[in-house]
């Protein structure tokens, strides 16, 4: 079990090193694949605000948390959305539920699961704020 945290949460963080790295730096030649045109609405969209610019920031923070092993947690809640986002993207618009998005969800979950620990009091019912002292 150890060895396979080690291994998915090394390879998810890689990933998204690598590719969130990839969009400011263009170090690797990558095929553009044929897009339908709602991805192309969307994509055009993301340009000129420079939202993908700000997705990948959180992408490349995200997956030196978790190649670290430092705040493991953290990162995957900054990552997991993005997942959410890519699996949805891959599934409703490209109509391609084999590609990255899926896979990257499942090993988002498995994760999520080892350190479930960490992620219990997300799930208190009637949870309570604490400010200061109470009396």
């Amino acid at each position: 079990m150890k060895y396979a945290v080690i291994g998915i949460r090394t390879l998810l963080g890689l990933a998204f090193v690598v590719f969130g790295l990839e969009h400011f730096l263009h170090f690797m030649k990558m095929p553009v694949p044929e897009l339908p045109p709602a991805a192309i609405h969307l994509m055009s969209a993301f340009g000129p605000t420079h939202y993908l610019d700000v997705v990948k920031v959180i992408e490349i923070i995200g997956g030196v948390l978790l190649l670290t092993g430092l705040f493991v947690p953290l990162g995957l809640v900054l990552l997991t959305p993005v997942i959410v986002n890519i699996a949805l993207f891959d599934v409703l618009i490209m109509q391609k539920p084999g590609a990255l998005g899926l896979p990257m969800l499942a090993m988002a979950i498995f994760l999520i699961w080892a350190y479930r620990a960490h992620f219990r009091s997300v799930f208190a019912m009637n949870a309570r704020w604490e400010c200061c002292n109470r009396s």
